[in-house]
């Protein structure tokens, strides 16, 4: 993974996980993303249940679209037999796909179709794994995406489960290069706050689907359910970092590996990689009401 933030481009704002009534969410397509285009966001991806009951949505969103934000078609694979380690089912969430990609059948594991949508070209993450008790084994089977999904805002009300960053850390820690998405997954249900929650930031030379797939796959992006992060530098074994308004910033490796500095409104802190004894680092930016921010890893072997 490259460092985003010296890339050329700009940052887009995008959710990538949601619903609608075409399989289990409250609002209309047109409406979901009605939503996101009046608040600012860039790009979105409906990403409907792929299973039978739900006649195998790939929504068509294109008719939705307006100028400066974006649709990519999307879904949410469960093959229909095959389950995660403790019995509960798949949940993986794939971004680029065709719009005629193929039905699961009762043979299909949850890597197997995890591998269809890669070769269709999508990039394809984890969902939730705390909200379902996702197993470690159960990740190491997915060890060919792309992504975890660290926060998920729906599990947030549903269950207290909204982050995974164990799961991630744990990968991390066996070495697999995971990137890591915050999303909303929502479905506007009444009571809720799953919308506007969690989003990635991707950083790309154009805005669309094309682009944002490329950068996404790259792990050229960082996840937020509030702060921003301003710029990440790295200049021989100094680490700088600048965002909005936190109280901690977090320099984290695994296992237990870290740093922090804390204070309230601080924008911007340094960190020294000497003697770090960890293969990678990971920026984190808490705010004062506990949100958060996420960087991908940064691999000291990618950065000379």
């Amino acid at each position: 993974m490259s460092n985003p933030f010296a890339l050329p481009g700009r940052f887009l704002k995008g959710n990538l996980h949601t619903h609608s009534t075409l399989s289990d969410g409250h609002r209309s397509p047109e409406e979901v993303c009605d939503y996101y285009a009046r608040n600012g966001y860039d790009f979105f991806s409906l990403t409907e249940h792929f299973q039978e009951r739900y006649r195998w949505p790939v929504a068509d969103t294109r008719a939705f679209e307006r100028a400066g934000f974006i649709t990519i078609p999307g879904a949410e694979l469960h093959p229909p037999k095959h389950r995660m380690e403790h019995g509960e089912p798949w949940h993986i969430v794939a971004v680029g796909l065709p719009y005629d990609f193929a039905p699961s059948h009762d043979g299909e594991t949850g890597p197997d179709i995890a591998q269809r949508a890669l070769d269709a070209g999508a990039f394809v993450m984890a969902a939730h794994p705390q909200w379902f008790a996702m197993s470690e084994q159960d990740m190491i089977d997915l060890s060919h995406v792309h992504a975890i999904e660290i926060f998920n805002a729906s599990a947030a009300d549903d269950n207290d489960a909204a982050e995974s960053t164990y799961m991630w850390d744990l990968m991390l820690a066996r070495g697999k290069r995971f990137s890591a998405c915050a999303t909303d997954d929502a479905h506007f249900v009444l009571n809720t706050r799953d919308r506007g929650a969690g989003w990635a930031m991707v950083k790309a030379e154009a805005n669309s689907p094309e682009s944002i797939l490329a950068a996404l796959k790259a792990g050229n992006y960082y996840s937020s359910s509030g702060p921003e992060i301003h710029d990440i530098s790295v200049n021989g074994s100094t680490v700088h970092v600048r965002c909005s308004p936190a109280n901690r910033i977090f320099l984290i490796g695994g296992p237990a590996k870290y740093r922090q500095v804390g204070e309230q409104g601080i924008t911007e802190a340094t960190f020294s990689l000497e003697n770090w004894k960890s293969p990678f680092f990971r920026i984190v930016v808490r705010d004062d009401h506990g949100k958060k921010a996420w960087s991908n890893p940064f691999w000291l072997d990618t950065l000379g």
